[in-house]
């Protein structure tokens, strides 16, 4: 899962969790283990709750002002 796949998400999410990701199609239905890397742009602020994230990743998330939370 990369960053540039957050960012084409719904404007109306503004919290990421497995689940979300799972209903919009972009993981498989009940995958928990989701690790966020930093390839592609964000731009708007998100809560992403993953159960890891590279660093520019988490760089990215926090400099567009969300929050990278680890589950």
């Amino acid at each position: 899962m990369n960053v540039g796949d957050l960012a084409s998400l719904d404007a109306s999410v503004s919290e990421v969790t497995a689940e979300v990701l799972a209903a919009n199609g972009l993981i498989r239905a009940g995958e928990k283990s989701v690790k966020i890397l930093g390839n592609g742009e964000i731009s708007r602020a998100l809560k992403v709750t993953a159960a890891k994230f590279s660093e520019s990743a988490k760089a990215k998330i926090e400099k567009a002002g969300g929050q990278a939370i680890t589950a």
